[in-house]
């Protein structure tokens, strides 16, 4: 999947002049079909709290349409992953990692080719999780992060929420962080920044999760 770190898959060819494969920009496509699908399964979820009887079965009736268009999606998705040895491997390698998921799995093959390619700190950036100094002058404001990919961002935080409640390595992480005063936010962005490194240098190098492995010694490693 040619391109380059600073653009996503489909703006590259507008940017770059490169094109991902065929295979790549329908798999990019479906992702964005199954985003959209969940929007509005949550739009007529709260719809439906409010609704008043005479409309509620026909938002329940799209719910049930919405639930099976999301099913045939997430079948198409997988059967795309298993029908290509690097992707299946790839998402295979992912998925060994306490807290991801098969979303976030999806996510980085379809819309973070780069994986693997870059360095920590620019893979952070690509994704817009690396923080920026705000600075004029003499003074000095707090650094921030913003811009980037979007979608895999919100999949990274989802699967990060879930990895500081069940990944061993990433929860002392963060209680770590909270313990040296660091507000909540800032500490899950330091985490989500922590676990797409490691996932970075676990696709760069194909070794599977190791458990056994301190994160900051893991880190020291890979130049976390």
């Amino acid at each position: 999947m040619p391109g380059c770190w600073r653009c996503s898959p489909s703006a590259c060819a507008r940017r770059c002049g490169h094109w991902p494969d065929g295979d790549a920009r329908a798999f990019d496509a479906i992702i964005g079909r199954r985003r959209q699908i969940l929007a509005m399964l949550t739009a007529e979820k709260n719809r439906l709290g409010f609704a008043l009887e005479p409309v509620q079965p026909g938002i329940r009736k799209h719910i049930r349409w919405l639930e099976r268009q999301l099913a045939d999606v997430e079948r198409d998705l997988d059967d795309r992953v298993r029908a290509s040895p690097v992707w299946q491997a790839k998402h295979e390698l992912l998925l060994g990692a306490p807290g991801v998921g098969p979303n976030l799995a999806r996510t980085l093959i379809a819309e973070l080719p780069e994986l693997g390619r870059l360095s920590h700190k620019k893979i952070a950036a690509l994704v817009g999780i690396a923080p920026f100094p705000r600075d004029s002058g003499l003074w000095r404001g707090r650094r921030s992060s913003w811009g980037g990919r979007a979608p895999v961002r919100a999949a990274l935080y989802m699967s990060t929420w879930s990895a500081t409640k069940w990944n061993p390595a990433i929860r002392a992480y963060y209680q770590r962080l909270r313990a040296r005063g660091k507000p909540p936010q800032v500490a899950m962005v330091a985490c989500m920044r922590k676990l797409l490194t490691i996932l970075n240098a676990m696709v760069r190098d194909g070794q599977p999760w190791d458990p056994t492995i301190p994160i900051d010694r893991l880190c020291l490693q890979h130049s976390c």
